[in-house]
């Protein structure tokens, strides 16, 4: 399952759930016709529940959608918090040079003279660009995940190649 986003809040008293994207491209999501919600997908006995799409429409900065078997706001407060998933073969497929999340994550970073920078521990949204954070033991160094510091992406060697310093 990839991690799509994250329930934020009931939206009005029709079942409407407020969801917080993570990504930049959640009109996709709409094209799928299902969604799996979770409340802690990191959970070893974690259940994922599959829920039919009803409507899905931009809303600010994320979503406002309403699922399969939340028809009322007392439905919408009981999954507030969980978490919104699909199986990776029902994604949407990404363009040149755009990444899932969720494949970024566990790549090894490296600068340009080829020294370990550490691993993707996760990924912030800032609003003016993703940041990756790349975690080195005790140590966490936030890179912006922009083309003048990101100078390529190996998926198929889980790496990343920077132009970022051990020292910045």
């Amino acid at each position: 399952m990839v991690v799509m986003g994250r329930i934020v809040a009931p939206f009005g008293v029709q079942g409407w759930l407020k969801i917080h994207p993570f990504g930049d491209d959640p009109q996709s999501w709409r094209t799928m016709s299902h969604w799996w919600i979770c409340a802690d997908p990191d959970a070893p006995d974690s259940q994922w529940s599959q829920r039919a799409l009803g409507n899905c429409r931009v809303h600010g900065k994320g979503l406002i959608a309403t699922l399969e078997g939340v028809p009322d706001r007392n439905a919408a407060e009981a999954v507030e918090g969980w978490y919104v998933a699909a199986p990776r073969d029902a994604l949407p497929r990404t363009g040149v040079d755009e990444y899932y999340w969720g494949d970024l994550v566990g790549l090894t970073v490296f600068d340009e003279a080829g020294n370990t920078l550490g691993t993707v521990s996760g990924l912030l949204s800032t609003g003016a660009h993703d940041v990756l954070q790349v975690q080195d033991g005790d140590e966490e160094r936030l890179i912006p995940f922009v083309a003048a510091y990101i100078l390529e992406v190996d998926l198929a060697a889980r790496s990343i190649r920077t132009a970022w310093q051990k020292d910045w």
